[in-house]
């Protein structure tokens, strides 16, 4: 299996619920990184905190599970310090866009040199199943047993305003395009994000009528519609789902070729 060779069988089995599609990521990336011809000498992760953080600690890679929110500002470090080595994070909605939200606005607009995986199951996994800025609007969370009155983030649309240059969205039903993405994200110079829906029939789908991973997986396949297919005739009826496919695919100077013209200029 393309990936299997970058697990530490020292940290098996994972923390994370049967049925979880964090998994399923964490092969995606590991695939690409693979086809990629990667090592664990030219890449590091970095995490924060939460079920898909802990993704990157089952790695051989060098990687740092660090703060809550904080592994944008400790990437970017690392990223200024180290410019030869690929820095990836690895993060959840909450982790990157509540407690971390202004981290990731600001990389961003810096267009910093990172690879950003958003693992978003809708949900707040680890700590009792609260909604996230993430969750749908109407949906079920423990913290929302009458449904969610809260607008949710675009996270596609939030990062395209704060200049991200590369931004796709893509679900665990679609693992082929998913490794896709993450490869094009990889070979980009400048602010990369790949989100990636995937299921928590644990929490979200048992409170959202959806019990099993099959279920999500399906309402995955039904309800993610990629946004080059969609025509005006097929517009109405979008209240349920969600574009995917690349949203931003730019070629602009990276934060670290701004710095190094200054420092030859100086």
């Amino acid at each position: 299996m393309k990936g299997e060779k970058f697990i530490n069988p020292s940290r098996i089995p994972s923390i994370w619920c049967p049925g979880c599609g964090n998994g399923i990521v964490l092969h995606s990336v590991l695939t690409a990184l693979e086809e990629l011809n990667y090592t664990k000498d030219n890449v590091i992760f970095v995490s924060g905190i939460g079920c898909s953080s802990r993704s990157s600690t089952y790695t051989i890679f060098d990687n740092i599970h660090t703060l809550h929110g904080r592994a944008i500002p400790i990437a970017t470090a690392i990223k200024l310090v180290r410019p030869d080595k690929k820095v990836i994070v690895m993060t959840g909605d909450g982790d990157s866009l509540a407690i971390g939200g202004n981290h990731i606005i600001h990389a961003a607009r810096r267009n910093i040199d990172l690879t950003v995986i958003i693992f978003n199951n809708s949900i707040y996994g680890m700590t009792g199943g609260q909604f996230s800025p993430l969750t749908p609007s109407g949906k079920r969370a423990t913290t929302s047993q009458f449904g969610n009155i809260e607008n949710q983030f675009d996270a596609m649309k939030l990062l395209q305003g704060a200049g991200a240059t590369y931004l796709a969205r893509i679900g665990t039903y679609f693992f082929t395009q998913m490794t896709r993405y993450i490869k094009t994200a990889l070979q980009h110079e400048g602010f990369g994000v790949v989100e990636a829906i995937t299921q928590c029939p644990v929490y979200y789908g048992r409170l959202n009528k959806m019990a099993t991973p099959s279920d999500m997986l399906l309402w995955q396949k039904d309800n993610l519609v990629f946004k080059d297919r969609l025509s005006q005739s097929n517009i109405e009826g979008m209240d349920e789902k969600l574009l995917i496919g690349e949203f931003v695919n730019l070629n602009a100077p990276s934060y670290l070729q701004k710095r190094k013209a200054l420092l030859e200029r100086i």
